[in-house]
């Protein structure tokens, strides 16, 4: 006879790409390691237990013996492994060829490390697209488990939940677990007794029904107060021993018995989806405020009961939409994604590296810095400079498949960022530069390849949904926008860092002031832009000479009503570590005299840290990275960080009129929500140099500046924004 219930229970342990490793320790000493010892004295206990890539290839490297005891464990039949894609993607955002490739290289290496058989896998964030069947099965997949969520909006009534299920797209059928979002929540924050009666509960209205639990491993032991609860005070110890007590009607069973031994309910096509909370966050903050209000409503009013089950918020991609650093990042894997396919063909190109890019590829493809939720994901400097790493990692690695040269330099325009406008990408052996045009004509990406970083690797501050709980100040017990988290302040006076950005915190942005703005006014963000620079279209073309690529931005627009046309010439040669910038503002009237400011950001290197510093034109001190700096005069500025061996400097000439640049410095500080509370997080370093702009006789006013970023040689002529190479449109859109 079967049992009155069947417990499907699995763990999912993950840790993204570019976490640091005391990070990673930390966690492995407070929840994967106490929690394989639990296993082991509990050996009816029977779980899956999804390890993903970046933490199984890191405990293969730190704690092999972690590993070894796991697949004791499967061995034995307490455990099954279950597989995903190797970096822990979001598959939704993959292309097929990189779905395929990493869940079958992962299965590959668990079933070679762990001496096991991969049946199943996990979904990262549990965000589905019914086109990615196909591809899960193809890669020798059986089975997945989802939310029950994604069922719910599918239709289906909660009473048909306690099942498994089939979907189905282009013939390819995949059996799909319906995880509790009740469970979730009581495990282990209810008290274990709640478990047992849910699933007594479930036995009562179906003989044989199926519970599902899964979720972060993490949530015993490292979320915060968890390892005290779950291990000091003994929650985990008596959850388990109430399940063995009660193994008469409760059989705790792994998925693959599951798949195999018991038919499915039928099948049902899931609309794209993920768990409730994660369909929330994506929305922008009013809606997310207003879609939380919504479900309260609901929840409280008894008429509405059912209507709950088909409240849901929005999808997944529009991260994309609500951070453009996040579609930044994927329009630049993407980018390398087509460039690894392209050599994957190739019979000239080194297979070895391609298998290199590959990796890189895979690693740069971690979903973590794509999102934002109740962890800091995008809001996370390192783990952004982490996908860059292994983005630029990939691409050097295509380099020297394709068997390039050791200096060359070139310039190619097309829509990089997928939003229908031209974008231009100078390249040679040491940079890679972005602009774009029509946002602006900005310098959005700037990769130094020597040391694998993005210096634009930004994000703008803006709105958040649990912002009203930070300035309303500390006193709520919960983060509003995820009940399960605590609302912990993690320094004081965050309600009064809160700032909001109206340009983006890139280079090459052009601002327009007053005369009389002062610094003060520019860090708080008062100024008022009295231009139509900063965010509009500029036309684009780019000149092609041996051994240098130069890029010209020219915008026709106006001042305070004054028309005016300004050129910004962005310039690359070969074997340089450095970029020439030249302005040129024409069709100045005689009296014209504004407040014109350049603004550059550089990311990944930390305020309040040894090593970043501030320097002169000699060298000399001026302060950590972290510091406002207000400068009369500057002919030069660095920027220095020994850890990652970045040595930037900004040379600025004196403007046509014979004056020299004035500048400000100021960080760029984000407030935002993490698993551990509300924090305030270092993003970037604005240098700004501004001028008071008078015309010369001929109504033109032009400055240069050169960009140097570690060793470079000298060019060979200096640039003006009015070179003549014969110019190749590049069209802004």
């Amino acid at each position: 006879m079967s049992p009155a219930v069947r417990l499907v229970f699995v763990l999912h342990d993950h840790q993204p790409v570019g976490n640091f490793d005391g990070v990673i320790e930390a966690a492995w000493q407070d929840s994967y390691q106490p929690m394989l010892e639990l296993l082991e004295r509990h050996p009816h206990v029977r779980v899956g237990v999804h390890t993903s890539g970046p933490l199984a290839e890191w405990l293969d490297r730190h704690h092999g013996d972690y590993l070894d005891r796991l697949a004791r464990l499967a061995a034995r039949g307490q455990v099954e492994i279950v597989g995903g894609a190797f970096q822990e993607p979001v598959l939704a955002m993959l292309p097929s060829r990189d779905r395929i490739g990493q869940i079958a290289q992962f299965k590959s290496w668990l079933e070679r490390r762990l001496d096991t058989t991969v049946s199943g896998m996990w979904v990262a964030e549990r965000v589905w697209d019914s086109g990615m069947t196909e591809d899960i099965v193809a890669a020798g997949m059986r089975w997945t488990i989802l939310d029950d969520s994604h069922f719910k909006a599918a239709g289906l009534p909660e009473d048909v939940l306690d099942r498994h299920w089939l979907t189905e797209s282009d013939g390819a059928t995949l059996a799909v677990f319906p995880v509790s979002e009740r469970l979730r929540y009581v495990i282990p924050f209810a008290a274990p007794e709640a478990t047992i009666e849910h699933l007594r509960f479930l036995a009562s209205r179906r003989h044989g029904a199926l519970a599902v639990f899964g979720d972060d491993g993490e949530k015993f032991g490292v979320w915060p107060d968890t390892y005290r609860a779950c291990f000091e005070e003994g929650w985990l110890e008596k959850f388990f021993s109430l399940l063995e007590a009660n193994r008469d009607w409760v059989s705790m069973c792994l998925p693959s018995e599951v798949v195999r031994e018991v038919p499915p309910a039928g099948t049902v096509w899931l609309p794209e989806c993920s768990y409730r909370e994660m369909t929330e966050w994506a929305l922008p903050p009013e809606a997310q405020l207003a879609c939380l209000d919504a479900r309260q409503a609901t929840e409280a009013d008894l008429s509405l009961a059912g209507v709950t089950r088909f409240m849901r918020g929005g999808t997944w991609r529009n991260f994309r939409r609500r951070y453009p650093e996040t579609n930044e990042m994927y329009a630049r894997m993407m980018t390398v994604s087509e460039r690894v396919d392209a050599l994957r063909g190739s019979a000239t190109a080194d297979s070895g590296l391609v298998h290199e890019a590959e990796q890189s590829l895979y690693r740069g493809q971690c979903n973590c810095a794509y999102w934002h939720g109740a962890f800091g994901g995008v809001y996370l400097p390192h783990l952004r400079n982490a996908i860059f790493q292994e983005l630029i990692a990939a691409d050097l690695a295509c380099d020297r498949a394709e068997g390039r040269p050791e200096t060359w330099v070139e310039a190619t325009a097309a829509d990089f960022d997928f939003d229908g406008r031209t974008e231009v990408r100078l390249a040679n052996d040491g940079l890679d530069a972005w602009l774009a045009p029509a946002k602006g004509g900005m310098l959005y990406e700037l990769d130094l390849k020597d040391q694998r970083h993005n210096l634009l690797a930004t994000l703008d501050r803006r709105p958040e949904a649990y912002h009203a709980q930070v300035l309303a100040g500390p006193g709520a017990a919960r983060s509003i926008v995820d009940p399960s988290q605590m609302a912990i302040f993690k320094q004081a006076g965050l309600e009064k860092m809160i700032r909001y950005d109206s340009t983006r915190r890139k280079s090459l942005v052009d601002h327009f002031w007053d005369v009389g703005t002062a610094a003060v006014a520019v860090v708080e963000g008062h100024a008022t832009e009295r231009g139509d620079f900063a965010t509009g279209t500029y036309e684009a073309s780019i000149r092609r000479n041996p051994g240098r690529v130069q890029v010209l931005l020219s915008r026709a627009g106006n001042v305070w009503g004054v028309p005016l046309t300004l050129s910004k010439a962005v310039t690359l040669e070969e074997g340089s570590r450095s970029l020439e910038i030249a302005y040129k503002l024409e069709g100045l009237p005689p009296d014209f005299k504004q407040h014109l400011a350049v603004e550059f950001n550089f990311a990944g290197m930390p305020a309040s840290a040894v090593g970043r510093r501030f320097q002169n034109e000699s060298g000399g001190d001026l302060g950590d990275l972290g510091d406002c700096l207000d400068l009369a005069s500057c002919k030069l500025i660095g920027l220095v960080d020994g850890y990652m061996n970045i040595d930037a400097k900004l040379a600025i000439t004196p403007a046509s009129n014979g004056v020299q640049a004035g500048l400000w410095t100021f960080p760029i500080q984000t407030v935002s929500q993490s698993e551990s509370g509300f924090e305030l997080v270092h993003q970037s370093v604005v240098v700004m140099p501004h001028w008071i702009v008078t015309p010369d006789a001929d109504g033109v006013w032009k400055v240069a500046m050169r960009l140097v970023l570690g060793a470079s040689r000298e060019p060979s002529t200096a640039t003006t924004a009015c070179a003549t190479e014969h110019p190749v449109r590049a069209a802004a859109g």
